[in-house]
């Protein structure tokens, strides 16, 4: 009942982990990195690239000399070439060993690429070579995967995954219930335009108002 703790316990958060990498990145493609330029790469303000970059200083993760360019401790070096790692090999996974849509398989990595353990990373990884290898079992898994497409039956007690609820049909609950969350703030947001909108054309008719009155005070003038 403890293993939730450890997502506290993560040395770094998702938002750290994308800002460092992002350093790595600019470093490699450009020589230097600034705030600025983090900011830019993930599409964030400076004010809050500004802050997180704050932090990862103070743990010494993050370097910035004296004319404000950035740069990567030993430390930031090793858990940013760790992420990219862990991001490559499980990326790899979903979309060759499972199937998953490569963008898809891209979300879904970026929300786990830096809480996922090496120690899982590398059991991925030597499954995925097992995969590509030419060892005749490994080509007899990849058809007999290939082949499988049994539909889920929807009863717990003839599938070895499920229990005592059927674990495909609570997925599908939760995929409508992100679509509902979806919805609801595409409803959100086009109630926050048509808002903008009304204030904006309440503002033009006002400055149209004002702007007639002056017109007719001076015309009204001898």
């Amino acid at each position: 009942m403890d293993a939730w703790k450890e997502f506290e316990q993560n040395p770094i958060s998702h938002s750290a982990a994308h800002h460092i990498v992002a350093i790595k990145e600019l470093l490699e493609e450009y020589g230097y990195a600034r705030v600025s330029d983090v900011a830019r790469l993930l599409e964030i303000t400076r004010g809050s690239a500004s802050i997180t970059l704050k932090g990862l200083k103070g743990r010494g993760l993050v370097t910035e000399d004296d004319r404000r360019f950035l740069g990567l401790s030993k430390i930031g070096e090793q858990v940013a070439r760790s992420v990219i790692a862990k991001k490559t090999i499980l990326k790899k996974f979903f979309i060759e060993a499972l199937g998953v849509e490569e963008h898809q398989a891209d979300i879904d990595t970026c929300k786990i690429e830096h809480l996922v353990s090496s120690e899982t990373a590398e059991r991925v990884a030597q499954f995925l070579r097992f995969l590509d290898s030419s060892h005749p079992s490994s080509e007899r898994f990849r058809k007999s995967l290939a082949a499988f497409d049994e539909p889920c039956s929807g009863d717990p007690s003839s599938c070895p995954c499920c229990v005592e609820a059927c674990l495909v049909e609570e997925l599908a609950d939760d995929e409508v219930a992100g679509d509902s969350r979806a919805a609801e703030k595409s409803k959100g947001n086009t109630r926050d335009d048509d808002a903008r909108r009304e204030a904006s054309s309440k503002t033009a008719a006002s400055r149209s108002t004002r702007r007639e009155s002056a017109t007719d005070d001076e015309k009204g003038q001898p």
